[in-house]
């Protein structure tokens, strides 16, 4: 915690330190989140995060560029374009399944636990070791190809992945 040299309101050239703040539970708001992504990771409680559920995709920005950058053929990627992905999430403390359910109900399946190295599947069905981690209530982890961020936003999921400068942000709503 920073401590600034303040000036007390009437007293003239008299600084003192600000003392460190108290936590206290925060309460519901916008501004939690600020709270909490200065935490620990062992001190974040992943139990209060939304992701568990079922998620239907309702938008998608830069799907067709993001797709055929990591090689994806492009038959695949048309059947996908209007395709309303659905993402089953279930959390239990750290430990999360995974499932993402494609076109012609291809499904990809992940375990882990927040900060331990795991086995993982692309869509393409590529196997490769990660660590998941939870930075400031949101879920990030390196793909072979590109980075991915998840969190939720509104109370929406968001999915994003990032090759380079090529991003695809998909939001899914809760059903």
């Amino acid at each position: 915690m920073c401590h600034h040299m303040q000036m007390r309101e009437g007293e003239r050239g008299v600084p003192y330190k600000r003392r460190a703040a108290v936590r206290h539970p925060a309460p519901r708001s916008s501004s939690a989140g600020l709270l909490f992504s200065s935490l620990a990771p062992e001190d974040y409680n992943t139990n209060k995060m939304a992701f568990a559920g079922k998620w239907e995709t309702e938008t998608q920005e830069g799907y067709v560029d993001f797709c055929k950058l990591i090689g994806i053929p492009d038959d695949i990627i048309e059947k996908g374009r209007d395709y309303k992905i659905v993402s089953e999430v279930s959390q239990d403390g750290n430990d999360f399944t995974w499932t993402q359910i494609y076109p012609a109900n291809h499904k990809v399946t992940n375990q882990f636990t927040i900060g331990k190295e795991c086995e993982m599947q692309t869509i393409g069905g590529k196997k490769f070791k990660a660590t998941v981690n939870m930075e400031g209530g949101k879920l990030t982890v390196n793909f072979p190809n590109y980075q991915q961020v998840n969190e939720i936003c509104g109370g929406k999921l968001v999915e994003t992945s990032k090759s380079g400068s090529v991003v695809l942000k998909r939001t899914s709503k809760k059903i």
